[in-house]
């Protein structure tokens, strides 16, 4: 085996990028190490082209393996890996939306890059599958503008330092506030993914700045391994544009551009009425041109007409001012009574409605992954985008990449405020369905969802919103340094600008961000101004949102099943269930409660409707209730003997009434004073060693005897003990 190694140290610790022939078919490929993480990544690039496509065709496959965890993982009846799981979905979108950009998208070949988990201990396989692919893109033969790097920012509550790439095992705590993905190169920024705790802008503006250092540190490896290892690029032309479609474009379409693109409208219905006529034109006086030639000429005058509009003109395609959100609407509640909660939430054209479902603890999803195993997770937000969202057609049904990541998004950034097991021991499910879309779904699914859970009642910590940011760089940015931020992009700013910054959170700071863009990346003063201005909008919609609804309910859904928590002590857990589940199923059926949920530490969740869970709370409380000397109760006579009686004093808990504490006179037997079923008042006496209760009549009734005609016995007295067998 061939082999050359390179190490680099990344947050006080080796680095390791090893090359080698085990995937030598491919055009690039490396392995990296970090701690005991290992994964490969390959590059490959096809050597046909694929004319018919109008888009560069790059894939990214993040592949899990559970031998990675040293674990036979699976069902009983199927043993090896399946399809994707969430967290392989979501690490291999972040490695496509850093290496995405920096792709010629002229390209036709067909480019994937597969990245294979090998060993996963503590440390995050994202953040190497990221610094992976750009190190086997970069030295590899495909072209791209590359590298990129990746390094991961946390920061712990009530600490002032930031820390690299700090492991998800101890993230998994909850002591960290800030948990940053970011990736970039020269100084700038090109993805993000953050998971916060409220943090305020100007921290998110310091662990970046952090981030970028260490990203330049990586970034300077990889220029080594380059100039060192690196093959000579293949060299794919951007086909020329005819100088007939060039005239003809100028005829037809440059005219009419500024008119469509800034028609003061959210729709893009001017721009596509321009687009067919432009192909009307073709057919009509070039027949036989490229039609993928002439598309990609218009989509590029959309392009630049747009970012000159920003730019040069303080124009938005719909007229708005850079700063302004569209027009809101906001409803909590008032959709159907079936539901626990629901909320709709309207930002222009953008249009999603959010469906609580509240559940017991055993609806939990359970998360079996290389990372996490028999794990339960009790908070879920899953998001639906159908084709007709945005007026179009298409195939329903399963999930896709995009729901996925836009799904964990926004749950990402409501999970800060879901309040805790112990205080709201609910399975919370919001599902987002995006009815109408024009720009940013997901941010208004962070809305929609919010107004659901208040909705439903469920005490979230405060009301969390999100706005999408935009941004369109001069076209001679390099010299002229001139750009705009966008508020609220939609349609046409959407598609074709530069910038998509997601930033979601409270009036007290942020929860979530996600960044994408379609250059190279952006320098961190222009995100801590596009922060800024997301800040604003933020506030304006939180406006909104607590207009329609000011805090949650004060109680749930009278449909959302009622959970009733308590505690005991661990070993009265066996008592409760019983031998082979005896007892727990007995409780089960005679209170109809649908589930009863016992923890480890003794903490109990009953799940009923109707009162059942608090009938079972009351025989669980009974039955392991610890009784003390001097207790009164009123209590039913079970069994009678010569030497006294048995009195149930609880659910399960019976005491004796020795024939000599009835009254304070001698009687010759119980049944001289006391009936089967007869209900008394007892008080007891003492709890021997053995657990057993001794309980008095006279002690807190010594008439009782009496009153019922009771006459003493002077017969000689029997020997004394209390009749119980030892």
């Amino acid at each position: 085996m061939k082999q050359k190694e390179y190490v680099l140290e990344v947050g006080g610790r080796p680095m390791t990028f090893t090359f080698n022939d085990l995937a030598e078919n491919a055009n690039g490929s490396v392995l990296v190490r970090y701690g005991n993480t290992v994964v490969l990544a390959t590059a490959v690039m096809s050597s046909r082209t694929k004319d018919d496509l109008d888009y560069f065709p790059l894939t990214v496959d993040f592949e899990e393996r559970f031998y990675a965890a040293g674990q036979i993982l699976g069902s009983r009846f199927i043993r090896r890996e399946g399809r994707p799981s969430e967290d392989a979905i979501l690490s291999g979108r972040v490695v496509d939306r850093t290496i995405r950009p920096l792709f010629e998208h002229h390209i036709r070949n067909e480019v994937q890059v597969v990245i294979t988990v090998l060993s996963i201990d503590e440390d995050d396989p994202d953040v190497l599958a990221i610094n992976a692919a750009s190190v086997a893109l970069h030295t590899s033969d495909i072209p791209w503008n590359g590298p990129a790097s990746a390094v991961r920012i946390g920061k712990k509550k009530g600490s002032d330092t930031f820390e690299v790439n700090p492991s998800y095992v101890s993230r998994a705590h909850g002591e960290y506030e800030l948990d940053l993905l970011a990736c970039g190169k020269d100084g700038a920024i090109n993805m993000i993914e953050v998971g916060a705790s409220e943090v305020s802008e100007a921290t998110l503006v310091e662990a970046l700045k952090v981030a970028s250092t260490e990203i330049e540190k990586v970034q300077t490896l990889q220029k080594k391994l380059r100039d060192e290892i690196g093959q000579e690029k293949k060299a794919i032309a951007k086909p020329e544009v005819p100088a007939d479609i060039k005239a003809l474009f100028e005829e037809v379409v440059a005219p009419n551009m500024e008119t469509a693109v800034f028609s003061n409208t959210a729709s893009k219905e001017k721009i596509y009425a321009l687009k067919d006529a432009w192909k009307a034109a073709l057919k009509e006086k070039l027949p036989e041109a490229n039609g993928k030639i002439a598309s990609d000429l218009f989509d590029e005058g959309v392009d630049l007409a747009i970012h000159r509009g920003a730019v040069e003109k303080n124009a938005r395609a719909d007229g708005r001012p850079f700063d302004k959100v569209r027009d809101l609407f906001a409803q909590a509640g008032g959709f159907s009574p079936i539901l626990h909660g629901s909320g709709i939430f309207y930002r222009g054209g953008t249009h999603v409605f959010s469906a609580l479902t509240l559940g017991g603890p055993q609806d939990s999803q359970i998360i079996d992954s290389m990372e996490e195993r028999e794990q339960t997770k009790r908070f879920m937000h899953h998001y639906n985008f159908p084709p007709f969202a945005p007026g179009e057609t298409g195939r329903i049904g399963g999930i896709n990449r995009r729901a996925v990541g836009h799904g964990a998004l926004a749950e990402k950034a409501l999970e800060a405020v879901i309040p805790s097991k112990e205080s709201f021991p609910y399975t919370i499910r919001v599902v987002s369905e995006c009815l109408s879309s024009n720009g940013s779904t997901s941010m208004a699914s962070i809305c929609a969802s919010t107004l659901a859970l208040m909705d439903g009642g469920v005490p979230i910590k405060a009301p969390v919103a999100g706005i999408a940011m935009g941004l369109m760089l001069a076209p001679d940015y390099e010299k002229s340094g001139s750009y705009k931020v966008l508020t609220d992009i939609q349609g046409p700013e959407d598609e074709y600008g530069d910038m998509d910054f997601k930033v979601a959170g409270t009036r007290a700071g942020v929860t979530a961000i996600q960044l994408d863009v379609k250059v190279n990346g952006v320098p961190v003063s222009i995100l801590a101004e596009a922060l800024t201005q997301a800040q604003d909008a933020r506030m304006k919609i939180l406006d909104t949102i607590e207009a329609a609804i000011p805090a949650p309910r004060p109680d749930i859904s009278a449909n959302a099943p009622k959970i009733v928590a308590l505690k005991i002590k661990p070993d009265q857990i066996g008592g409760i269930i019983g031998p082979g589940g005896k007892v727990i199923k007995a409780i089960k059926e005679k209170t109809a409660v649908d589930e009863i949920d016992i923890e480890d530490d003794g903490t109990v969740f009953i799940t009923g409707k109707d009162g059942t869970a608090d009938k079972a709370a009351a025989i669980i409380l009974d039955m392991t209730r610890e009784y003390k000397a001097g207790e009164v109760f009123e209590g039913e006579v079970t069994r009678l003997m010569d030497f006294g009686a048995f009195v149930r004093i609880g659910a399960t808990a019976e005491g004796l009434v020795h024939v000599s504490e009835i009254a304070p006179f001698r009687i010759g037997k119980a049944s001289d004073a006391l009936a089967l079923g007869e209900k008394v008042k007892v008080a007891i006496k003492e709890i021997d060693e053995k657990n057993r209760i001794n309980l008095s009549i006279k002690a807190i009734d010594p008439e009782f005897a009496a009153r019922k005609g009771v006459q003493p016995d002077n017969s000689p007295r029997p020997p004394q003990g209390n009749g119980r067998r030892h």
